[in-house]
């Protein structure tokens, strides 16, 4: 105990006498060790790294998970090392809720088979965007936190050090310059003789019945030499002195090279968030693509649907190209149908007889599985290579796919045109 007491001592004094520089070297009333331009470009470097990592994170977790509670809750869980308990997206909820609106007000009727269409597409949205949080937080928040606590913490760390060992040096630099300074004040200082004077003291006796009689006496007194120290002894200092910097030197390059390579490093952890960055745009774009679809998939199912609202009995709405703005508003837009390829007086296209245009052809890979709605359309398998080509005045959306013997419509959204 008595160990610690005297290393705790020794460890407050150091950190109060650092503290002492420090203030005076704020002030200027200290000599500073400069580090060179290089270096300093990199400590801004990496700081500029660190504070826009943080920000860059703080706000991938609020797009993640916008409810501040809920982010709360998984950094307990994440501190207290214990599994995140599975949350209920809000796309799922809302399915949930839809679906119990269908049982409760008739799942026969179009209002109740409209809700659980719509039910179970919200449901598909969830489970897509529950993939992506899983592979966004995977694959983007996880290397951003583990630089955060792991190479940031080391890097401040020997930073901190680094640090310690200029304050040390500086404080080496001070002492060798003031005994210089004394040294060089000893030298012009002559040499001391040590002289022992004699002091004369009055002392004064009467003798009983005659006056009183002063006699002199000269008897020495005990005096000791004034002590000045010698040059040889600032010659002494000087040397302890300048042995003690070159240490402190040879410590502060030391840690200066250990900070520098750390700091270099600040370019691999660039090229590794590049990479983390690269996964989170891929991830975000098969999570929009899988709604893309999904929706699509819905309105063509809602297109097939009575166009009519509950508790009606006229027949189904005109299509978009009438001129009544109230039933056009009132009607549910619908993918084009095979109708919408056919000439003005056809009222079908007989995909036999189409054959590809003057401009030729081209090939495109199947993004995702498709399932063909009717006879005009082409199923798809996903990473199938089949010839594409458009007719003129058809939907933009929709192109002539070939495969084999068969062709039919496909959707755009569903392929990757190769050139």
């Amino acid at each position: 105990m008595d160990f610690n007491m005297k290393k705790l001592a020794s460890d407050a004094g150091i950190f109060f006498t650092r503290a002492v520089q420090f203030t005076e070297e704020k002030f200027g009333q200290a000599e500073k060790t400069e580090l060179d331009a290089h270096f300093e470009n990199l400590l801004a470097r990496a700081d500029s790294t660190k504070n826009w990592t943080e920000k860059i994170l703080r706000q991938t977790e609020v797009l993640l998970q916008p409810n501040p509670s809920a982010r709360v809750e998984e950094f307990l869980y994440e501190k207290l090392d214990r599994k995140v308990p599975s949350r209920v997206t809000n796309g799922e909820l809302l399915a949930q809720y839809m679906a119990d609106a269908a049982s409760e007000l008739g799942p026969t009727t179009p209002y109740g088979k409209t809700l659980i269409k719509v039910a179970e597409a919200e449901k598909q949205l969830g489970a897509a965007e529950r993939d992506f949080i899983h592979t966004a937080s995977i694959s983007f928040l996880t290397p951003l936190r583990n630089f955060l606590e792991g190479d940031w913490k080391t890097i401040s760390k020997e930073r901190r050090l680094l640090q310690n060992r200029r304050l040390d040096l500086d404080a080496c630099k001070a002492r060798l310059k003031k005994a210089k300074a004394a040294e060089a004040k000893a030298t012009t200082v002559p040499d001391f003789q040590e002289t022992r004077p004699r002091n004369y003291i009055l002392s004064a006796s009467a003798s009983a019945g005659t006056g009183s009689r002063v006699q002199l006496s000269s008897s020495p007194l005990p005096c000791w030499p004034l002590l000045l120290p010698s040059p040889q002894l600032w010659n002494d200092e000087v040397d302890k002195a300048e042995q003690e910097l070159r240490v402190a030197q040879t410590e502060f390059d030391r840690q200066a090279e250990v900070t520098r390579l750390l700091l270099e490093g600040i370019s691999s952890t660039h090229v590794n968030h590049l990479r983390c960055l690269h996964e989170f745009v891929k991830s975000q774009t098969t999570y929009y693509a899988q709604c893309y679809r999904h929706m699509l998939d819905l309105q063509k199912q809602l297109g097939r649907f009575p166009g009519t609202f509950v508790g009606t009995t006229e027949p189904a709405s005109p299509p978009l190209s009438s001129t009544s703005p109230t039933t056009a508003a009132a009607t549910m837009p619908v993918v084009p149908s095979v109708a919408s390829l056919a000439p003005p007086g056809e009222a079908s296209l007989c995909l036999e007889e189409v054959a590809p245009p003057a401009s030729g052809t081209r090939k495109a890979r199947v993004l995702y599985d498709y399932e063909a709605a009717d006879s005009s359309e082409l199923a798809l398998l996903a990473d199938e290579l089949i010839t594409v080509y458009s007719l003129p005045g058809m939907d933009p959306d929709w192109l002539i796919g070939e495969r084999g013997n068969k062709k039919g419509k496909v959707p755009v959204t569903y392929l990757e045109l190769l050139s």
